[in-house]
């Protein structure tokens, strides 16, 4: 009888402890202290929540860009395409993204997308000329995407561009905390999402977003 009342007490013990790994809610789901892992997958496959065309604003590419070579971007050249901003710098420990932003370019331009590139010296970063850092993208990193000429990302001397993507409201709009902050415009200029700086370029939320503006309209 001893031994079967022991036995007993060991079933009842696991039957509890399974119970409660069934029951207990926060430890065995993936929201609790693990939390966000599971939302992380699916915005990585789907990449983030984009606004509705209404909350989109207006078009953002209003005015010619200055090249890093010193001809004009002007508008009409980014109409309809889906456009990655990017603030750059040379001496940065994000430098190397200029590699993954060269792969995303060339697999995606004849879909319609453009990647538009800003050096920018504002956190003391990049070189000194225009003629350096052009021959610096491309002889470390092949960069054939458009480079505008180096100037101010911040503050009341802003580019024009920056100076209006700071004024659009969160969470896409603000000027760049430091240097590689990426914003998505869609294809009427219209800013859609922003990226920090450790987003790698080829991040599947970033790719997952860049597609689905893609899909929205074709040239």
């Amino acid at each position: 009888m001893g031994r079967i009342r022991t036995s007993l007490a060991l079933l009842a013990a696991v039957a509890a402890v399974a119970l409660a790994a069934g029951c207990g809610g926060d430890m065995a789901s993936p929201a609790a202290d693990d939390a966000g892992a599971a939302p992380a997958a699916s915005t990585a496959a789907t990449g983030p929540v984009l606004p509705g065309d209404r909350a989109r604003g207006p078009s953002l590419l209003t005015s010619p860009i200055t090249l890093i070579d010193g001809s004009a971007l002007r508008p009409g050249a980014l109409r309809g395409r889906v456009v990655l901003v990017v603030n750059t710098a040379s001496r940065c420990g994000f430098t190397p993204q200029f590699e993954g932003l060269e792969a995303l370019y060339d697999a995606k331009e004849a879909q319609g997308f453009s990647i538009v590139g800003f050096p920018s010296n504002d956190f003391r970063q990049e070189l000194a000329s225009g003629e350096e850092i052009k021959d610096f993208c491309e002889l470390n990193y092949g960069v054939s995407f458009p480079m505008a000429a180096k100037g101010r990302v911040t503050g009341s001397d802003a580019q024009p561009l920056f100076a209006r993507i700071a004024a659009r409201p969160g969470p896409a709009g603000d000027e760049p905390g430091w240097n590689f902050t990426k914003y998505l415009l869609d294809r009427e200029g219209r800013l859609v999402a922003r990226f920090d700086s450790s987003v790698e370029p080829d991040d599947p939320a970033l790719v997952a977003a860049v597609d689905r503006l893609l899909d929205e309209g074709e040239l």
